[in-house]
């Protein structure tokens, strides 16, 4: 066993059950890109911005054209070791809830019961003029349906359903509501909006009524994760990381692993 891995087990052992944050660094083993390399700066240019996208219809454009090649890598992706491990800890009393920063919805597709989706599903739509909710999938082949030139371009995924793409986007077609004619947006929380509140609370109350916190993939260089980092140790609860590279927790924790996640958790 790897000195890393006992560390691990004795941190779990003393402080079960343990609420668990993890992030991007958990699924790039399914395929998945991440936002930061490990100093947590950006490793291609920021995602998309809740602004930007209900504003400019341009971005839009861009936005969905792109994602036509790099959203299928989020709906195709599998849950790997690691989230089947945490999905095990959390089935044997080990870990609590699951707070995840993800929208992919690998840790339910791994069989973990008590998740938390943070920043919300990739793989759903929500109108955002009359509330309708849809599979993105719809989206997503009436978008081809009405942009078939767009369909058999090369690219290479990037984050956030996002795909490496520079050309003329004016003519693409977006989708729109099938109920309203509505302004369609992925049922997530984009970079300048607010996760709903009564979801942060259920995260905060979560981890009160936890032994600890555990981050996993996370550089938690975005408050909506950092934020319970900060109310562990606030309330003295003891904090574990394990993830490649720095993060902005680093001097808050009890524990700290900088190893690939799936050495230490199997």
């Amino acid at each position: 066993m790897s000195k890393d891995k006992a560390k691990l087990e004795q941190f779990l052992a003393q402080n079960k059950p343990l609420t668990v944050l993890t992030g991007a660094g958990l699924s790039t083993a399914s395929g998945i890109p991440d936002y930061r390399d490990h100093n947590g700066n950006w490793k291609s240019a920021p995602p998309m911005q809740h602004r930007d996208f209900m504003t400019d219809e341009a971005l839009r454009k861009r936005y969905w054209a792109r994602s036509l090649h790099g959203w299928p890598v989020l709906y195709n992706a599998q849950p790997n070791p690691a989230h089947k491990a945490l999905a095990q800890m959390q089935n044997e009393g080990l870990i609590g809830t699951i707070i995840t920063q993800n929208v992919d919805g690998l840790h339910q597709k791994a069989g973990a019961t008590d998740v938390i989706n943070l920043h919300g599903y990739a793989n759903d739509m929500i109108c955002m003029d009359c509330g309708a909710r849809s599979p993105r999938i719809d989206m997503h082949e009436r978008c081809l349906a009405l942009n078939p030139e767009f369909a058999d371009l090369d690219a290479t995924a990037l984050p956030d359903g996002d795909a490496d793409i520079d050309m003329d986007f004016s003519r693409f077609k977006i989708a729109n509501c099938l109920n309203c004619s509505g302004l369609l947006k992925p049922d997530v929380v984009y970079f300048g909006d607010t996760v709903p509140k009564e979801r942060v609370a259920k995260a905060r109350q979560a981890l009160a009524e936890s032994a600890g916190l555990l981050v996993v993939g996370s550089s938690l260089m975005v408050f909506s994760g950092y934020r319970f980092a900060r109310q562990a140790n606030e309330q003295g609860q003891p904090i574990g990381i394990l993830t490649r590279g720095k993060t902005r927790a680093d001097e808050l924790a009890t524990l700290k692993i900088d190893a690939t996640i799936a050495d230490v958790l199997l």
